[in-house]
């Protein structure tokens, strides 16, 4: 990073992250090492320690408790930073759910259940915190959401997340349109295969690394750190020309599979 890429005086939130390895925390490394304030969510008190030993690193001024499938948590998460910030000048979604038996069925199998479920929490939620975030960027901000090579192409063993990917990013496209007049800039992070706990919910997740390293032009795998650079540019002023496209953190893979 140089002079630049600066989120000096910035605020943002950060929602997705599980533990050290995810995207999110990733991300939240490289928002806070430019100077952003943060603040993070995490699931459950299951994952609430998990969390809270990465916002400790950070460190993170609000941790909060956010299931979007909860009703009131989202609006309660916004309600804070309104009432402790007053702004907030860019959002990263990184959160994805299916139920594991609708995940780990063929695409013509899955129910309307659990393909609801998948689509509530993996793209509408995003919609949600647009609209909750927007009274608090009045000067303008900054919405990411977190993709992946699935939403384009038939990935083995994707499955129902692809057609919810693919929603996700068309979502990122109309959303950007709407907000353009209001200088909110709309954001999906295709991001490169990358070993985290939500991933290894996909059946032979070890087999699609092991080919997605085998076709990527470097023969390596991107890190969360990478994809968090990545972030950041997204949420600078650098990055403020660009909007409604979905930008490849995977080294090149897309280029070549």
């Amino acid at each position: 990073m140089n002079g630049i890429i600066d989120l000096s005086g910035k605020r943002g939130l950060v929602v997705g992250i599980a533990n050290e390895h995810s995207i999110a925390a990733g991300c939240a490394r490289m928002f806070r090492a430019i100077g952003a304030e943060i603040a993070v969510t995490y699931l459950n008190d299951k994952a609430e320690p998990y969390v809270r030993a990465v916002a400790e690193t950070l460190p993170a001024s609000l941790v909060m408790p956010c299931d979007v499938t909860v009703p009131g948590q989202l609006e309660a998460v916004f309600a804070r930073i309104s009432r402790e910030w007053g702004k907030l000048d860019f959002v990263l979604h990184s959160i994805a759910f299916a139920p594991a038996v609708d995940l780990h069925a063929s695409l013509v199998d899955c129910s309307a259940e659990g393909f609801a479920l998948a689509m509530d929490v993996s793209c509408h939620s995003f919609i949600r915190m647009t609209r909750l975030a927007l009274p608090l960027m009045a000067e303008g901000g900054s919405l990411m959401t977190v993709s992946f090579y699935g939403a384009e192409r038939a990935v083995d063993h994707y499955n129902l997340m692809g057609p919810v990917k693919a929603a996700l990013e068309s979502s990122v496209r109309y959303l950007a349109v709407d907000l353009a007049p209001r200088r909110v800039h709309v954001h999906a992070i295709s991001a490169g295969a990358v070993k985290t706990r939500a991933a290894s919910g996909l059946d032979h997740f070890d087999v699609l690394l092991d080919e997605v390293r085998a076709r990527t032009p470097a023969r390596h795998l991107v890190t969360i750190d990478e994809i968090g650079r990545i972030a950041a540019v997204l949420a600078s002023d650098a990055g403020m020309t660009l909007t409604g496209s979905t930008l490849y953190a995977d080294a090149g893979f897309h280029v070549v599979a």
